[in-house]
C-alpha cells in the first residue's frame, strides 16, 4: 500500500473511532438524563447533535476522496466500504440518542414513573454492545465483533417483553399512558442503537475476512 494512502486510510480510521467516542458519550448521558430525570443533561445531547452530523458528512467525504483518488483494491477498498457503512450507523446512533433525550425531557416534567423495564440494565448492556463493536473495528477483532453480534438478542428479547408488561400498565393505569408511549419508546430506540451496534460488528467481519454475514445465524462461541 502507497504510504500515502495508508496514512489517509489511518486518519480516516481516527476519525471514525473519535465519532464513535462521541456516540457513545451521546448515549450514555441520554440514558443517564432519564435516570436522572435530568433535562439539563438531555438538551445537552440534543443541542450537540450537528456536531455528530458534522462528523458524518466529513467522513464521508473523505471516503470518497480517497476512492476516486487512489482506488483502492482488496482490504483497503473492504475498508472504504465498511467506513461508509460504520459512518451512516453512528449518525444514526447518534439521532437514536437525540430521541431518547427528547423522551426524557418529557418524562422528566411528568410524574416519575416506574418504567416497564430496567432502564439501568438495558441501557447499560447497549452502551456495552456499541462500545466493543468500535474496539473490534480499531483491533480489527472478528472474535470481538461475533461477540457483540451474538448479543443482540437478548436485547430483543428485553424490548419483547417490555411489550408484554405495557399492555397491563395500560389497563392498570390508564391516565399514564402517554408516559407509557414515552417509556416505550426509549426501550424500542435503546433496541435500535444494539441493532447498529451489530451491523458495526457485521462490517469489522466483512473488513477481515470478506464475508458477509447479515442474514446468518448470531452466533458465538467462546
Amino acid at each position: 500500500m502507497p504510504k500515502h494512502l495508508q496514512r489517509e486510510i489511518e486518519n480516516l480510521k481516527n476519525k471514525i473511532v473519535t465519532m464513535g467516542g462521541e456516540v457513545e458519550d451521546r448515549v450514555y448521558k441520554a440514558t443517564l438524563s432519564i435516570i436522572k430525570r435530568d433535562m439539563s443533561l438531555a438538551e445537552a445531547v440534543i443541542a450537540a447533535d450537528r456536531d455528530i452530523d458534522n462528523m458524518e458528512v466529513e467522513i464521508e467525504e473523505d471516503c470518497l476522496k480517497i476512492l476516486a483518488l487512489h482506488q483502492p483494491v482488496a482490504i483497503d477498498l473492504r475498508f472504504i466500504i465498511a467506513a461508509l457503512k460504520i459512518n451512516s450507523d453512528l449518525e444514526r446512533v447518534g439521532d437514536l440518542a437525540v430521541n431518547i433525550a427528547e423522551r426524557s425531557i418529557y418524562l422528566a416534567g411528568k410524574k416519575p414513573l416506574d418504567m416497564p423495564f430496567d432502564v439501568v440494565d438495558m441501557s447499560t448492556k447497549v452502551e456495552k454492545m456499541l462500545t466493543k463493536s468500535i474496539d473490534s473495528l480499531v483491533n480489527m477483532d472478528v472474535r470481538l465483533a461475533l461477540k457483540v453480534r451474538s448479543q443482540d438478542e437478548e436485547i430483543d428479547t428485553i424490548n419483547r417483553n417490555m411489550y408484554t408488561q405495557v399492555k397491563a400498565l395500560f389497563l392498570a393505569q390508564p391516565e399514564r399512558i402517554n408516559s407509557l408511549l414515552h417509556a416505550i419508546s426509549i426501550c424500542r430506540h435503546l433496541e435500535r442503537i444494539a441493532d447498529h451496534a451489530s451491523n458495526i460488528a457485521e462490517d469489522v467481519v466483512y473488513l477481515v475476512n470478506a464475508e458477509i454475514v447479515r442474514h446468518t445465524p448470531e452466533v458465538y462461541v467462546e
